[in-house]
């Protein structure tokens, strides 16, 4: 095989191993998604959180018990973020009434309360929006952003979305946790 047809091979090859690399996370991706929300008795119980919301006062997991509560783990520079908020706003517009509750966590560094006001606004969020408190390890160890911790009324975890949410993917699973 001469030196032009064995790159040739090769290239298509890593081109292969790629396109199989991207099938498989995008398989396991929509497979979690898809999976909804873990069994009562496998969940686990959040740890009581509390942080400063913006504008002032103090945002308190435990003051949410009975309700079903979404906190998520976003930033202004992250694109997914930016993306999934609109489908946040109107779940939240759609379902607090029915027990739903949401709280944004941003992981903005720096000079974040303009930049994080002005995306409030672009984005009509509808729900507080917290800041962890300096030298927070919130954001440490996550695979990525947004995160999203759905809670049931009692506390525990009941799914963790990474990445960008469906607003469909969400709405079924907070339904689930407000009928049981």
């Amino acid at each position: 095989m001469n030196e032009e047809r064995r790159r040739t091979v090769g290239a298509v090859v890593v081109v292969l191993a790629a396109a199989a690399l991207l099938l498989v996370a995008t398989l396991r991706e929509r497979f979690s998604e898809s999976a909804g929300v873990t069994t009562v008795a496998k969940r686990q119980r959040m740890a009581d959180f509390s942080a400063t919301r913006m504008g002032g006062g103090t945002w308190r997991l435990q003051d949410h018990r009975g309700e079903v509560v979404a906190i998520n783990l976003w930033a202004t520079w992250c694109g997914p973020c930016r993306q999934e908020t609109p489908a946040i706003v109107r779940t939240v517009r759609d379902l607090a009434p029915k027990g739903f509750a949401v709280v944004g966590v941003s992981l903005d560094e720096g000079e974040r309360d303009a930049k994080v006001k002005a995306f409030a606004e672009r984005y009509g969020v509808n729900y507080p929006i917290v800041f962890p408190e300096a030298m927070s390890q919130l954001g440490a160890g996550l695979d990525g952003i947004p995160t999203t911790l759905l809670i049931d009324r009692e506390g525990r975890v009941a799914k963790t979305y990474v990445g960008e949410m469906r607003e469909s993917v969400l709405r079924q699973d907070v339904g689930t946790l407000l009928a049981e």
